[in-house]
């Protein structure tokens, strides 16, 4: 079994205020994304949240970072807001077709992050989490079905090799402190995402074979800095996941045992970008957990 790791980064890259601060003075714009790879095995791309973008880009991203480098991905919030889950096989298609498979190897986890009002609706998550590819080749053979949204000539419908996909789930609503919800999430495998943030409720149980973590940042969402208490907190939490243990502190929904498992990847994504505390904050997790046990 490969030995189970531990990615960390930021939410996102591109934002002006970062710079001078986290980039130095005169780095390029277009070199930034290279730059924070030489910092972190990881970054969360969250333009796909947005709109659907493209295979040139993408292919520049793949292009920008290491070998060894994972791309997480929000997915389309078309998908998860305007569509609220429902009749998505279409705009899933348009979302794979967009040029996500370019990633080739460095896909990690897709995120489906869900609006506050959006209430637990056990019939349509089975839905919809049954129409996600499991494969970058059933991945290929559903972007083959995308309609006119992503043109022919700004499409990919193709795979270099077939490699499992992951998916997480970050609901933002307290109507999923659920044990209906904890053993829907388990029977598919997807990740409950632990999102920390002075707003939405959090979650630490585990769901899948890997864990998700997005610190957007508390007391105040998207602007506090983690104290290095709360950070001495994470590391000792994202050590026991990784273990194929949990917390003893676990925010939990339920008391089922935790699903069996020697080790599980995590992934941490820092969300709290204001003054540039998110790669600030990500680098200070990263060297603490670092250290040796």
């Amino acid at each position: 079994m490969p030995r189970a790791r531990i990615r960390i980064g930021t939410s996102g890259w591109a934002y002006k205020h970062w710079r001078r601060v986290f980039y130095p003075r005169g780095l390029r714009q277009r070199d930034e994304l290279a730059y924070i790879a030489q910092h972190f095995n990881s970054v969360e791309l969250n333009g796909s949240f947005y709109s659907l973008q493209r295979p040139d880009s993408y292919r520049a991203w793949y292009a920008q970072t290491p070998a060894d480098f994972v791309f997480a991905l929000k997915g389309s919030r078309f998908i998860s807001h305007n569509k609220k889950l429902r009749d998505a096989e279409t705009p899933l298609a348009n979302f794979f077709a967009s040029g996500v498979l370019l990633l080739k190897e460095k896909l990690g986890p897709i995120v489906w992050q869900l609006p506050e009002r959006t209430r637990f609706d056990a019939d349509r998550l089975d839905r919809f989490f049954s129409l996600l590819p499991r494969d970058t080749k059933a991945a290929a053979a559903l972007a083959s079905q995308h309609d006119a949204r992503v043109p022919e000539d700004e499409s990919w419908t193709e795979t270099d090799a077939t490699r499992p996909l992951r998916y997480a789930l970050e609901p933002r609503s307290r109507d999923f402190v659920t044990r209906e919800c904890i053993d829907l999430l388990r029977r598919h495998d997807i990740a409950l995402v632990a999102a920390d943030s002075g707003r939405w409720p959090l979650f630490e149980e585990v769901t899948a074979s890997f864990v998700y973590l997005r610190l957007h940042g508390s007391p105040q969402t998207y602007a506090s800095q983690y104290t290095d208490s709360a950070l001495d907190r994470w590391a000792a939490a994202i050590a026991a996941w990784r273990s194929g243990r949990e917390p003893s502190d676990a925010a939990r929904v339920t008391e089922l045992p935790l699903p069996s498992r020697r080790a599980r990847d995590v992934y941490v994504y820092f969300d709290n970008d204001g003054f540039a505390h998110a790669p600030q904050d990500a680098l200070r997790l990263a060297e603490r957990l670092a250290r040796p046990a």
